[in-house]
């Protein structure tokens, strides 16, 4: 497993998140070295699903408004569909899906996660896939849509579902180490 001990991941929830598509690519990037902060509305502990039912809670480092995304090298946003519905609303997480787009740093959503992405329009023209049910919205934003486990492009990283998380993580902490050893 490559060595992330130099990277900065952010991921941003809050209430809804699909539990294991927060905390299994949280904790394998911990344990390839990474410092992962969350943040989320507020520092309130945040409720995950999994099934329709709730799960386990995480408390947040540091609210959306004191995200600096010059602090972080990857972005990585969570599914379930709560959690990307109520963050495309809030006009900071669009701003760091911008920004980290923007500085052509590694964004990575999963499942409903690429709701986020449809906001900050920042998907025309790009490969990526997600939940059947928002394949559309991605396809009205200009995106080519796939459907495979994960579809990469360029430091875009996007998968479908739970069961593509370990593709995911994978994809993730590659693209990280590949970025570490260009720095």
């Amino acid at each position: 497993m490559p060595d992330l001990n130099n990277a900065r991941v952010l991921m941003i929830a809050t209430d809804g998140f699909e539990n294991d598509e927060l905390f299994k690519p949280r904790q394998a990037l911990i344990d390839a070295g990474a410092t992962v902060t969350l943040a989320s509305i507020k520092i309130d502990p945040i409720q995950g699903e999994k099934g329709g039912e709730k799960a386990d809670t995480i408390t947040p480092d540091l609210p959306l408004d004191n995200v600096d995304t010059e602090e972080f090298d990857a972005l990585v946003i969570p599914g379930g569909v709560g959690n990307p519905d109520k963050m495309r609303m809030q006009e900071r997480a669009v701003q760091i899906v911008e920004e980290f787009m923007n500085d052509d740093k590694i964004v990575a959503a999963i499942c409903h996660g690429p709701w986020l992405l449809v906001e900050a329009d920042v998907v025309d023209g790009r490969t990526v896939t997600s939940w059947p049910s928002v394949r559309t919205d991605l396809e009205n934003a200009g995106a080519d849509v796939v459907d495979q486990e994960v579809a990469i492009d360029r430091k875009l990283i996007t998968s479908r579902n739970p069961d593509d998380i370990p593709a995911f993580n994978q994809a993730i902490i590659s693209a990280l180490a590949e970025e570490l050893a260009e720095a």
